[in-house]
């Protein structure tokens, strides 16, 4: 059970650089255990509610997806006080009813990223926490309601194959995450859900659709230039749902007993007297609840 007051942090995908609409801003920069995070954090509060950005690839967007230090990021965003994350990225589409221009509240995964840094948790302190449902399922609802509130069209539940990158799939990869009843594919969302999970922070995944990868026939060969068209037109859509979204997670008061907040009890495996203080310094952001 978490006591820690909300800090509602937003981690912005291609196109979503900024989110307008907060007072008392400031660009502050947060120092990680785990190296440089991909920017600056923007502080700032909407309507009372205290929130903190964070752009996932620099502003500019200077960072391909394999370079992102994800585990900077999380971290970073733990030690600004952050408590809830809502992520926007930009996918592709694998379904034919999830259109260009859609949102897809996402709740599972595939990931078949191999170039990452996956865990806050190596060699002298080991944990092992439930990846079943790898995005909060109460962010999530409040997010599906806010886009009915303002009109935005939102599918609720879909499955996001997380590919390496950054090129993107070849014909016959994207038919066989189709196989795999996959229903958008990006490069961002792992590990940084994985990595939000053991920082007991809660997790929400917006995937803005720009493109039907290439298994469409009418879609075969998907370019930057499409993709950036779509991702401009849906940034204000994306910046409007964040915004819809916040007085309903402020006013949740079943936050303090979400599971999320509370992944890492019972995860740590390695015996108290085998842990690398070093390691367990590093870590003291992450998990220092379950550390003393």
């Amino acid at each position: 059970m978490s006591s820690a007051p909300s800090v509602i942090g937003v981690i912005g995908g291609s196109g979503v650089y900024n989110i307008d609409g907060l007072s008392n801003t400031e660009w502050r920069s947060v120092e990680s255990a785990f190296g440089e995070p991909s920017d600056q954090l923007l502080f700032g509060d909407f309507h009372g509610q205290a929130m903190v950005f964070l752009p996932r690839h620099g502003r500019g967007h200077r960072i391909p997806p394999s370079e992102i230090n994800y585990r900077a990021n999380i971290d970073a965003l733990k030690r600004a006080g952050v408590t809830e994350i809502i992520s926007v990225s930009a996918v592709g589409s694998l379904r034919e009813h999830l259109k260009p221009g859609m949102f897809v509240i996402v709740d599972q995964f595939v990931d078949r990223t191999f170039a990452r840094e996956k865990s806050f948790f190596t060699t002298g302190c080991v944990a092992h926490v439930s990846m079943a449902h790898p995005t909060c399922s109460r962010l999530g609802d409040h997010i599906a309601a806010a886009a009915t509130e303002i009109d935005v069209q939102a599918v609720r539940g879909g499955t996001y194959l997380v590919m390496e990158g950054p090129q993107f799939s070849s014909l016959a990869e994207s038919e066989l995450y189709r196989s795999w009843n996959c229903d958008v594919i990006g490069m961002t969302n792992m590990p940084e859900a994985k990595l939000a999970r053991e920082a007991e922070i809660c997790y929400a995944s917006v995937a803005m659709v720009t493109d039907y990868d290439c298994w469409h026939p009418n879609h075969d060969d998907v370019t930057v230039d499409q993709i950036i068209a779509v991702v401009m037109a849906n940034a204000e859509k994306a910046r409007n749902l964040v915004r819809a979204s916040v007085p309903r997670l402020a006013a949740d008061a079943r936050r303090l007993r979400c599971a999320c907040q509370s992944a890492l009890t019972n995860a740590l495996i390695t015996a108290p007297e085998a842990r690398d203080p070093v390691l367990l310094e590093k870590l003291q952001a992450v998990a220092g609840r379950v550390l003393g």
